[in-house]
């Protein structure tokens, strides 16, 4: 799947409604929007993701994945028979969330979009290459938490989803100072 993201700039804006307003706090004046080739970096490089999925009675399902940024989209997997999957299959749109816990560092990156199934081989192939790459022996070696997982793709005894950002958010936080950006593709 070449995903909507994949070769665009999406357009980037500072909400100053939820950044630090400027001279309010030590470096606030320099408040400025996070660039998106910085998110992208954060996305690349993040462990674990929060996808959030809404059930066929409106309730909302949270819960945690391990996924990859690849071709301009993040890439999950989940099992056919578990929640995610059923919630997918009535209602592709969901988010993807992950960042730190962090009150005063970090960035928290939220990414909203429409969940595809990926079930051409070639794709598949590249998003276990792109796994494998990202996660090494947590996927490949025999005692790996995720053993198989390439194997499993292949077999299609998961699901495996690409969304690609329709909307993205970036919540940063450095030493006290907010910055809240959008990024619309």
């Amino acid at each position: 799947m070449q995903g909507q993201g994949a070769g665009q700039r999406p357009t980037t804006e500072l909400d100053a409604r939820y950044s630090s307003a400027p001279g309010t706090r030590p470096g606030a004046a320099d408040v400025t929007a996070t660039e998106w080739g910085e998110a992208r970096q954060r996305l690349e490089s993040a462990e674990i993701f929060w996808v959030s999925t809404v059930r066929s009675d409106g309730r909302p399902h949270v819960t945690p994945v391990i996924a990859v940024w690849h071709a301009g989209a993040v890439y999950f997997s989940t099992g056919l028979r578990e929640q995610k999957a059923r919630n997918l299959a009535h209602d592709g749109r969901c988010a993807l969330t992950t960042g730190n816990n962090s009150l005063t560092e970090g960035l928290d990156l939220v990414i909203e979009g429409e969940a595809e199934r990926v079930t051409g081989p070639a794709a598949l192939e590249e998003v276990i290459a792109a796994y494998e790459a990202k996660y090494g022996s947590h996927i490949t070696s025999p005692e790996g938490t995720f053993h198989g997982i390439g194997d499993a793709f292949r077999r299609g005894d998961v699901a495996v989803f690409a969304v690609a950002p329709a909307t993205a958010y970036g919540f940063g936080r450095d030493d006290g100072v907010y910055s809240h950006t959008r990024w619309t593709f």
